[in-house]
């Protein structure tokens, strides 16, 4: 059987979605929090096991004749390493044939503050004596495209990542990669560099959208002060706010960027490119739009993003 924790979150979603694909649902575990909120989730014959981090003995339950785990990394900046350090003392302790860790792009060598929680994790990984695979995921695709419809309806695209460059990948590529070494026979511990096949910079970003929304869509490079007090007028919490503006200074750097092609080659196909994800966004932002519209008139007749 195989376990995957965070499930239903919507990287753990698309990681079942792919695992049924491949495999019997009912030789699938969905180990969350909290059970209670995972009711109908997922295909029928699907098992959901509680496995609350903080609670070891939910962990033994819940990997109790798994042979295949995933660890999803915790949402918890700063508490991530005391959590992840528990599943994989009880995958130890279940004698679990493969762990597989979704980590960070170069998290060895990243100057990414999210980077450290992660080496953490993959050093207690190695001397824990399993076989494991590390996933290091880039930066996802989604974390430029969810603020698109707010960028467009301010008439401009802002960021402080200057030049810098981001290899991003769509969240189902991830976790497509991440189905395929669950269900491929173990062949000796690998870690897996993986980002999208094409990096782009913010103006690329702003030229795209502008081509798709028909009109221009400019790109203001601020400075990571200057930024964050715009994301904090936007309501977004602190933490989120110090991710972003971290995450640029060290695209700058060149920390998102890369050249690997472990994800397509993963997968077996090329990864989502820039121009499909803002297509998506686009369009589910339309039937949105038409969705309201048909609750409640259309009086401007607009239909932007």
């Amino acid at each position: 059987m195989i376990a995957v924790t965070g499930a239903n979150g919507r990287l753990g979603q698309l990681v079942i979605d792919g695992l049924v694909d491949r495999m019997p649902a009912n030789r699938i575990i969905a180990a969350v929090r909290s059970p209670e909120k995972a009711s109908g989730f997922g295909p029928p014959g699907l098992q959901v096991r509680e496995a609350d981090y903080t609670r070891p003995k939910t962990l033994n339950t819940a990997l109790d004749g798994v042979r295949r785990v995933l660890l999803i990394s915790a949402a918890d900046v700063g508490e991530r390493f005391t959590k992840h350090k528990a599943v994989i003392d009880a995958a130890r302790e279940a004698k679990v044939e493969l762990f597989v860790y979704t980590s960070l792009l170069r998290a060895n060598s990243s100057e990414l503050f999210l980077a450290r929680e992660h080496e953490q994790t993959e050093e207690y990984i190695r001397a824990s004596g399993l076989s494991f695979v590390i996933l290091r995921n880039g930066w996802y695709l989604e974390n430029h495209t969810s603020a698109l419809g707010n960028a467009v309806a301010r008439g401009e695209l802002t960021g402080s990542s200057g030049d810098g460059r981001f290899a991003s990948a769509s969240r189902a590529d991830y976790a497509a990669a991440a189905a395929v070494v669950l269900t491929q026979p173990v062949s000796g511990s690998k870690t897996y560099e993986l980002a999208g096949d094409k990096s782009f910079s913010m103006v690329e970003l702003a030229s795209e959208v502008s081509r798709q929304v028909g009109r221009d869509i400019p790109c203001r490079n601020l400075s990571g002060k200057d930024y964050a007090v715009i994301l904090l007028g936007l309501g977004l919490p602190q933490t989120t706010v110090d991710v972003v503006i971290d995450a640029d200074a060290m695209a700058i750097r060149g920390d998102l960027d890369s050249s690997s092609q472990d994800l397509s080659r993963l997968i077996r196909r090329p990864t989502a490119t820039l121009s499909e994800a803002v297509k998506a966004l686009c369009s589910r932002n339309k039937q949105e739009k038409d969705d309201e519209t048909a609750r409640l008139g259309d009086p401007c007749g607009c239909r932007c993003i």
